[in-house]
């Protein structure tokens, strides 16, 4: 396809899918059909994945789309931002550094004038003391002082100057690395066109207006989820809204786009695995691979046309002659001739081109030219055939002298050169190398790679391409060096240090998959930076519940009772926490599954005090005093200074025992807490009371468990602990 010929659209953004890294967006773009059905698509990043290309005409329009390819494009830029911004950078870099050294001469000259002091002239020993210059002291002292009091003032000038322009190069700076990568930093910018092929006989071919919607994939785009948690004292309700921290360096601004978020891995092979059959008995031949076919017959005879019409015009080089040793110094060699139309050709002059690669040697031949899959090697035409048509129009060439002997070479006979029909130069017989051992030939049908098989990024070799390739199919360049840039640079944006509470999508989704679209259009520039959008408000179920462990500490917690009755999981990230319209805590909200109920804490509760006071008897019993008896007696006291009633649940321990003689007697009203087999799962020997404060109310606990063990025996670390 010509893309000079096809028509342009313009395409603009309109969605975007952010995975868990990477994402995939949505161009729209609409135009008229031209009549050959080839249209342009401009727009695309320059760091897209051009595998991932996918285009479709929007409604039942009668037009589909037949072909879609990628094509860059050099156009140059018609501004250069982060150029100005760079050299705005570098200007405010010099005068900065001028600054620097404007102080610190002016802190340099304050050392030296500080460093004064009047020195009086050597005495020699047979001369009286001389009396102090008392005024000459004064008078350098005042001078000193007067000198140092102006250079201190203009010293804080210059550090207030310096201070000032330091301050214009950070800004400068950080504007130059927050620059957006949508903006082009050179005066010739590429960009990437999707070459479409509509086909079609309804309204839009021709004439109307067609919408086409294209789709791929860009990498440098991660997301994290946070949430704002807002409930009402007393109310069994919340609303948590979901917001995302999006970050992107993809190469394009994404203004006024439609978002999603999905947790799944956009880079997991999605294809599903081949199995084969596993077959006992006479081996079969495995089938040819999909899509592929014999080369057509007399692929090599199309050429023949081309053949006979002569080598095209381009300067060749000289061959190296083989001539006859010959005594005597070595002469130069002449300079090259160039050949072209009506001139004689080294085929032509029969001139043999060896490498002096032995002396005497004839030189291997050429290896094989690479073969397209599943095709033959084309066969060599033979010198008298029709492949050596070409060298008749060098029938008429003119004798050219034979070169002067060089010494250590063979020669290849005196006399004019003969053209078409003549002998060739003999050649001294020499033994020739040993031939290299040949790989052993696969048997069966070809096994073309996926490379082979992508038939769209498959080029036709030409005409002057070598015989075994010429009218072949060949896999193109695979990688494009400016492109694999763009993405490096994309993909830089993965190492960003997370939100504080902020966990990947991958981590805390565990081994589910999930989608969620904001309800508005938002804008993401392409610096690389997190940005904060609103996606969605999802309805909790919530309670406040009080927790206190007073054997550890004596302070009580506020927790809040979330449950999940959506259709939507809850990923793992920070939650801001509202409560009648004031700000409590941020807090990690854990991961919550469709239906799941989890425990989230908000930190201590000033209004809610507990004290825990415990009690050790130790005795003896039985009949002959052979057991032990350590009776523990814990008394636990809630006091609520809220302005609503709580409820608090107070967690205690009671030991536990493995030994058979050893036995444990509860005597208390608490309860043993349910073990789920969750995060929140609790220890052996747990017991928990749940006791509901009234406004402004208390209460009292009073629990006792006894550890009797034989008299012969005691606890680890002394029978009289609590």
């Amino acid at each position: 396809m010509g893309s000079e010929a096809a028509s342009g659209w313009a395409s603009t953004l309109d969605a975007v899918v952010v995975y868990a890294q990477g994402a995939l967006c949505t161009r729209v773009a609409t135009g008229t059909v031209p009549a050959d059905g080839r249209v342009r698509v401009t727009g695309l990043p320059r760091s897209m994945d051009a595998g991932s290309l996918r285009a479709k005409v929007v409604g039942d329009r009668g037009v589909r789309v037949t072909e879609v390819r990628v094509e860059v494009d050099a156009e140059p830029s018609g501004t250069d931002t982060v150029g100005t911004l760079r050299q705005e950078m570098e200007r405010l870099r010099d005068v900065c550094a001028a600054a620097q050294g404007r102080r610190d001469r002016q802190a340099n000259l304050i050392v030296e004038v500080a460093a004064l002091r009047p020195v009086p002239p050597a005495r020699k020993r047979e001369d009286p003391p001389r009396r102090t210059a008392a005024d000459a002291w004064l008078r350098l002292a005042e001078f000193v002082d007067e000198r140092l009091q102006g250079l201190h003032e203009r010293l804080v000038e210059l550090e207030e100057e310096l201070r000032r322009v330091q301050h214009e190069f950070s800004v400068a700076t950080d504007r130059w690395m927050r620059a957006s990568t949508d903006v082009p930093s050179e005066h010739v910018a590429t960009t990437v066109v999707a070459l479409l092929t509509l086909d079609g006989s309804g309204s839009g071919s021709g004439s109307g207006t067609v919408e086409v919607e294209l789709e791929y994939g860009v990498p440098g785009a991660v997301w994290v989820p946070a949430y704002r948690l807002t409930h009402r004292q007393g109310d069994d309700t919340g609303s948590l809204m979901l917001r995302a921290s999006v970050a992107q360096r993809t190469g394009e601004d994404w203004n006024g786009v439609r978002i999603a978020l999905a947790t799944a891995d956009l880079r997991r092979r999605t294809d599903l695995p081949r199995l084969r059959s596993i077959r006992v008995g006479r081996r079969q031949p495995a089938p040819a691979p999909s899509g592929w076919r014999e080369p057509p017959a007399g692929l090599s005879d199309l050429f023949s046309g081309y053949d006979a019409a002569g080598p095209r015009p381009a300067p060749a080089v000289m061959p190296v002659p083989v001539v006859t040793p010959a005594p005597g110094p070595v002469p130069p060699l002449p300079p090259p001739a160039p050949h072209g139309y009506g001139m004689p050709s080294p085929e032509s002059t029969g001139v043999v081109s060896a490498p002096p690669a032995a002396f005497g040697a004839v030189p291997p031949p050429p290896p094989p030219a690479p073969q397209g899959y599943g095709m033959p090697p084309a066969a060599l035409p033979e010198p008298s055939g029709p492949a050596a048509a070409p060298s008749a129009v060098f029938d008429t060439a003119v004798p050219r002298p034979a070169p002067p002997a060089r010494s250590g070479w063979p020669s290849a006979g005196a006399g004019p050169v003969a053209g078409r029909g003549a002998a060739r130069p003999a050649i001294p017989p020499a033994a020739p190398p040993p031939p290299p051992p040949s790989a052993p030939v696969p048997s069966g049908p070809p096994r073309p790679s996926g490379a082979e098989l992508d038939y769209a990024g498959l080029e036709l070799s030409g005409a002057d391409e070598p015989g075994g390739r010429r009218g072949k199919l060949f896999p193109r360049a695979p990688h494009d060096p400016v492109a694999d840039e763009h993405r490096r640079r994309a993909e830089a944006v993965a190492a960003l240090p997370l939100p504080g509470h902020a966990v990947r999508p991958r981590e805390s989704a565990g081994s589910f998959d999930h989608r969620y679209d904001a309800v508005a259009r938002a804008d993401i520039p392409s610096d690389g930076t997190w940005h904060t959008v609103t996606v969605t408000q999802i309805p909790v179920g919530l309670r406040t519940e009080y927790l206190c462990v007073p054997s550890v500490e004596q302070t009580v917690y506020a927790t809040l009772v979330l449950s999940n009755a959506t259709d939507q999981a809850l990923l793992a990230g920070p939650v801001e926490v509202t409560s009648d319209d004031d700000f409590l805590t941020t807090a990690a909200l854990p991961t919550l599954a469709p239906g799941g109920v989890r425990r989230m804490g908000l930190g201590p509760a000033e209004g809610i005090r507990v004290t825990r006071r415990t009690n050790l008897r130790e005795s003896t019993s039985g009949l002959r005093s052979n057991t032990t008896v350590l009776a523990h007696q814990v008394h636990v006291e809630l006091s609520n200074r809220l302005a609503q009633a709580v409820t608090v649940e107070v967690h205690e321990q009671v030991p536990v025992t493995s030994e058979p003689d050893v036995r444990i007697d509860e005597h208390a009203d608490w309860t043993t807490p349910e073990q789920d087999g969750g995060p929140d799962r609790h220890a052996p020997g747990s017991r928990v009371w749940r006791v509901d404060l009234p406004a402004g109310g208390s209460a009292s606990l009073d629990g006792s468990y006894d550890i009797r063990i034989p008299a012969a025996k005691a606890v680890v670390g002394g029978n009289r602990r609590s």
